[in-house]
């Protein structure tokens, strides 16, 4: 009869982590293996399986087929970013979000895209510019390619009345991604579009995200010289 304490994984998880922080799994040290471990808490293999792959993704554990699980010896806590929607964003900093759709159109990557997409350079993607604003001021200047390869439906969407940005949260989910967050001078079409100065010191997030078979998206958000950013931990 298996124990009601340990019936679901967020309940292992729970006692593995209570194990790692009082020591009784010492750093670098080996742990039970997940059947003992589900022995010992009368439950399912794959609850544990789930439990220690939950503390591995957090950098708690170390996993390795064939040598077993190990505690970190210095835990690092793995990062998770979400994509955000900018208009909840806006709201969040108590303004009214709203967006203008610059330009839609059809147009060949540049090489260094083609790169970071890993797409052909000639390869024809939807090219879209679009300006966020809170409280009807300048937020965000946005530049987006999409690949109608991976998302069709793109061909037809209206990007003056959903952004770009929620149109895809909404149709094209990913797998993955990468980001890479800079601070750079402001281009001339940037500055135009943000109300300041060319030159002007703007934190710029490049996004390229993945889905199943091909890049999905490519995007650069510049944001306003007073933008600032916070992230939880």
């Amino acid at each position: 009869m298996r124990n009601e304490e340990y019936s679901g994984w967020e309940d292992v998880r729970a006692e593995a982590l209570r194990r790692i922080q009082s020591r009784a799994w010492a750093p670098g040290a080996l742990i039970p293996s997940e059947e003992e471990f589900a022995r010992e808490l009368s439950c399912a293999r794959t609850t544990v399986n789930r439990a220690l792959r939950s503390l591995a993704e957090e950098g708690l554990l170390i996993r390795k087929r064939r040598a077993g699980t190990r505690v970190a010896e210095l835990p690092q806590r793995a990062a998770k970013l979400n994509i955000s929607l900018v208009a909840e964003e806006i709201r969040a900093r108590g303004a009214s979000p709203s967006h203008l759709c610059i330009l839609q159109d059809s147009r060949p990557l540049p090489s260094h895209i083609a790169a970071a997409m890993s797409l052909p350079v000639a390869a024809p993607l939807i090219y879209v510019e679009t300006l966020h604003l809170a409280d009807a001021r300048p937020f965000a200047f946005e530049t987006r390619f999409i690949n109608p390869q991976s998302v069709p439906a793109a061909r037809e969407a209206d990007f003056a009345s959903v952004s770009a940005n929620e149109w895809l949260l909404r149709h094209a989910p990913f797998n993955h991604g990468t980001l890479d967050y800079s601070a750079r001078p402001a281009e001339a079409e940037a500055a135009e579009a943000l109300g300041c100065a060319p030159q002007t010191p703007t934190l710029v997030l490049d996004r390229v995200t993945h889905g199943p078979e091909a890049a999905i998206t490519w995007v650069r958000m510049a944001y306003a010289p007073d933008y600032h950013l916070t992230m939880k931990l």
